[in-house]
């Protein structure tokens, strides 16, 4: 792991940049400011390197705001209706960050904050660790949440991605990093060609605000089929109240999984590059989001403005506004309990 300065924070307090590098070249920066990846540079089908995650080359460009390219996501990842719950009777109200829902964590999630680097990582390790206290009442939420994230890039070209999480009162946790991809590289303009399967027979409809109904719906016969590669532009602008309220792809799906251990969440294959990425995860569900309201407002580090539809998200999660739907599975940390998740990208080539 190499070291780098990455910029200063307006109150003097210095960002770190932290690039892992295996054994075939690849790399992943990732830097203390939001624990935020900025890069994963793999190899295409001709052996040529280049980075398909979106970011920016400077702290300057995340503290301007962005749409979350790379972060990690905290509190509670996705929405909460109306920016409230009620937690064993006590009702909390967060942070209306998006409408009249929280998004994200609220106004200053744990992507908009400076992480502190675990001081015990071995210098010669492909691993990066990372901390943050969330103090009891920050954004609204209840319980003082001690977190850490692991990175790690492994000899088998994947970035591998552990959280860890107490509490010291009942709280909500749901994180996730939202990683933009576009696997063509830095030269890919839109992601409508790439081929995504999803592992998952069901999903969770929204309403015209974007919380889910609490319905748990079958794929089958919907655009939200990607049981089988399909291209994601096939039906992406179709005649689909779901897709009209997300203007495309912004969807949790419920995955087909069983046991603890990582299991298939979702593949994507670009046939530009030849370049496959799968994504494991511990997680019940992933929103797949097409990068729909990417506009060109954020100019990318080669000069490229990121258009509508130029990256991919898959955030591996717990389902939306779950703290609200009883039928979800339960996102409630408890005192002396540990909350785990694992995801991992794991990045190839098409045989």
């Amino acid at each position: 792991m190499k070291r780098q300065q990455f910029g200063v924070l307006p109150d003097g307090r210095s960002v770190g940049l932290f690039v892992l590098e295996n054994s075939n070249g690849c790399s992943a920066a990732v830097t203390d400011f939001g624990a935020t990846v900025t890069s994963l540079v793999v190899p295409d089908q001709r052996g040529r390197l280049s980075n398909v995650a979106l970011g920016f080359d400077a702290p300057d460009n995340y503290l301007a705001g962005h749409p979350y390219f790379g972060s990690t996501i905290g509190r509670f990842g996705n929405r909460i209706s109306d920016g409230r719950f009620t937690l064993d009777g006590h009702d909390y109200r967060l942070a209306r960050n998006n409408g009249p829902n929280h998004l994200h964590g609220g106004t200053t999630g744990f992507g908009m904050l400076l992480w502190r680097v675990t001081s015990d990582t071995p210098p010669d390790a492909q691993q990066l660790e990372l901390n943050l206290i969330s103090p009891d009442g920050d954004e609204g939420y209840p319980g003082r949440l001690d977190t850490s994230v692991t990175f790690t890039l492994t000899d088998r070209n994947e970035l591998r991605i552990d959280y860890l999480a107490t509490t010291d009162r009942p709280t909500i946790v749901n994180l996730t990093n939202h990683s933009y991809f576009n696997l063509a590289g830095p030269a890919g303009e839109s992601i409508l060609d790439h081929e995504i399967m999803i592992n998952a027979d069901r999903f969770t409809p929204v309403n015209a605000g974007h919380i889910p109904t609490g319905e748990i719906r079958p794929v089958d016969g919907t655009p939200m089929d990607f049981r089988r590669m399909t291209p994601i532009g096939t039906r992406i602008d179709g005649d689909d109240d779901q897709l009209s309220f997300g203007n495309g792809y912004d969807h949790n799906w419920v995955l087909n999984r069983s046991g603890e251990e990582p299991t298939l969440a979702a593949k994507v294959y670009d046939p530009t590059s030849g370049r496959v990425m799968k994504v494991l995860t511990t997680e019940p569900g992933v929103q797949f989001y097409s990068g729909n309201f990417l506009d060109g407002a954020f100019v990318g580090r080669t000069g490229r403005p990121y258009g509508r539809r130029s990256g991919l998200c898959l955030e591996t999660q717990h389902f939306p506004d779950s703290p609200n739907q009883p039928c979800f599975p339960s996102t409630v940390l408890l005192p002396g309990e540990t909350y785990r998740s694992t995801t991992i990208y794991r990045f190839g080539l098409k045989p």
